[in-house]
């Protein structure tokens, strides 16, 4: 009998142990989850999902043609628009494509009004523009959609920068690699 009872306590003990490791194993799960979760809700791993519903229905109200249309602007309000140059920029590549540069120059979009205030803020534009050529992957610059991300990039460093709503575009003049 004693070995019959030994065997029995072999059993449970193995059968706790596959519970309990079944319990851990789930409880990981629901935490990994929880904190995926969290870090796409705030922001952390993928950008916020509102503000890609309101791109979206920006676009849905310009259409989807507006960034290369006049943008909704008639020619009565032309006169509210100014094109700032930003200084040409030659930034060297880092990485495997040392010894490669790009050439870059590009005019900001801002509304005439606002066009002396971002003019005084031009130098911290320039900084923050070769800053961010400076540090992107120079395979990032080849790929086929490059130019435009590239555009969204620097718009949001130069809103940054001037504040918010008063540079509508920045329009790529000049993009060599070489």
């Amino acid at each position: 009998m004693a070995e019959s009872d030994g065997q029995k306590d072999a059993a449970s003990r193995t059968r706790r142990t596959t519970r309990t490791g079944l319990l851990v194993g789930v409880g990981a799960m629901v935490l990994g989850a929880g904190a995926g979760f969290a870090a796409v809700r705030t922001g952390l791993i993928l950008p916020d999902p509102a503000t890609h519903a309101k791109d979206a229905a920006a676009e849905a109200a310009t259409g989807p043609e507006a960034p290369f249309a006049d943008s909704g602007r008639g020619a009565e309000t032309a006169a509210d628009v100014a094109f700032l140059p930003v200084d040409p920029l030659v930034v060297s590549l880092a990485g495997p494509a040392q010894g490669r540069h790009l050439r870059f120059r590009a005019e900001l979009e801002v509304e005439a009004a606002a066009a002396a205030e971002v003019t005084e803020l031009m130098p911290r534009v320039v900084d923050v523009m070769n800053g961010y050529l400076r540090a992107v992957d120079p395979a990032e610059l080849e790929a086929q959609g490059a130019l435009s991300a590239l555009r969204a990039q620097l718009l949001r460093r130069v809103e940054l920068v001037v504040g918010h709503g008063r540079v509508s575009d920045v329009l790529v003049m000049e993009f060599v690699l070489s």
